[in-house]
C-alpha cells in the first residue's frame, strides 16, 4: 500500500511539473506594449496582438492619449512601470515619438520597434520629420481644425480622404469604420520638440510600407539607420497602417526584437 501510494505521489508530481513547464516558459517571455498612433486607437493592433497571443505572448495596447509628447509619454511610461518584467515597447505613427520619449529611464523596456513611426531625436518634432523628405501628402488630407476649450486645436482626416491617404491597403469598408472612429491628435503635439530618445540606447527594429503617404519611405529610412536599427523591414505598396494591412509581418519582427531580450 505504502508503495502505491508512494508511486501515486512521484507521477502527481512529475505530472505537475509537466503542466507547469509551459506556464513558466511562457512567463519568461518579454510584455509587449503597443502604443498606436495619431488618427487611430488600440484595434489598429487587432491583428497583431491576436498572433502575438498565440505565441505566447503577454500584450497591453496602451491608449495614448495624443495630447503632447511629454504628457502622452508620461502616461505611457506609467503603464510600463505596471509591468513586473522586461517590456518590449511598439510604437506607430506618433507613437514612436511616444515611446522613444517614455523608454527613456525605464529600465525594463528592452526593445523599441518602430512601425511606420517618428524615431525623433533631440529637439525634432513630427512634422518636421514627415517633411524632411518628399512624399507626404497627410496637410491637404486634413479636415478644419477643432478648437478647444484651452485654445489648442484637434486635427482629423477628412473621412473621404481617410481611405486613400492612411489606409490605401486596408478594404474600403474597414477603412470607413476606421475614419469615423479615427481619434484625434493636437496641432501642438505634432509640432512639439522631442526630448532626449530612448533608441540611443536600447536597441530598435523597425518596419514600414512603401507606399506610406504620412511619413515619406525615405524619412523613415533616415530614422532607422540613424537609430543603427538591428533590422528594418520594408513592405511594398504597404499604407502608413502596415500592422493593420500586414499584422503577421509586424507580428514577427516584434517577436524577432523580444527573442533577443534575455
Amino acid at each position: 500500500m505504502k508503495t502505491s501510494v508512494a508511486r501515486f505521489s512521484l507521477s502527481a508530481a512529475l505530472l505537475a511539473g509537466a503542466l507547469a513547464a509551459p506556464a513558466a516558459f511562457a512567463a519568461a517571455k518579454p510584455t509587449v506594449v503597443l502604443v498606436h498612433g495619431a488618427f487611430a486607437d488600440s484595434s489598429s493592433w487587432d491583428g497583431v496582438i491576436a498572433k502575438l497571443e498565440k505565441d505566447g505572448y503577454t500584450v497591453i495596447g496602451a491608449a495614448n492619449p495624443l495630447r503632447s509628447v511629454k504628457s502622452d509619454a508620461a502616461s505611457v511610461a506609467s503603464v510600463v512601470k505596471s509591468v513586473s518584467g522586461p517590456v518590449v515597447l511598439v510604437g506607430h505613427s506618433y507613437g514612436g515619438s511616444v515611446i522613444s520619449a517614455a523608454a527613456t529611464g525605464a529600465g525594463n523596456v528592452k526593445a523599441l520597434v518602430y512601425v511606420a513611426a517618428f524615431a525623433p531625436d533631440s529637439g525634432e518634432t513630427a512634422v518636421g520629420l514627415s517633411g524632411k523628405f518628399p512624399g507626404s501628402t497627410l496637410g491637404p488630407a486634413l479636415a478644419p481644425p477643432v478648437a478647444l476649450a484651452d485654445g489648442g486645436k484637434d486635427l482629423y482626416i477628412q473621412q473621404g480622404k481617410f481611405h486613400n491617404q492612411f489606409a490605401a491597403d486596408v478594404p474600403e469598408a474597414k477603412a470607413r469604420l476606421m475614419a469615423a472612429g479615427q481619434r484625434p491628435i493636437t496641432d501642438a503635439a505634432l509640432n512639439e520638440a522631442s526630448p532626449a530618445p530612448a533608441w540611443k540606447t536600447i536597441p530598435s527594429w523597425f518596419i514600414y510600407g512603401k507606399a506610406d503617404k504620412n511619413i515619406p519611405a525615405a524619412s523613415q529610412d533616415f530614422m532607422a539607420k540613424r537609430a543603427n536599427a538591428k533590422k528594418t523591414v520594408v513592405i511594398d505598396g504597404a499604407s502608413h497602417v502596415v500592422m493593420t494591412s500586414h499584422p503577421a509581418e509586424v507580428a514577427t519582427l516584434i517577436e524577432e526584437a523580444a527573442a533577443t531580450v534575455k
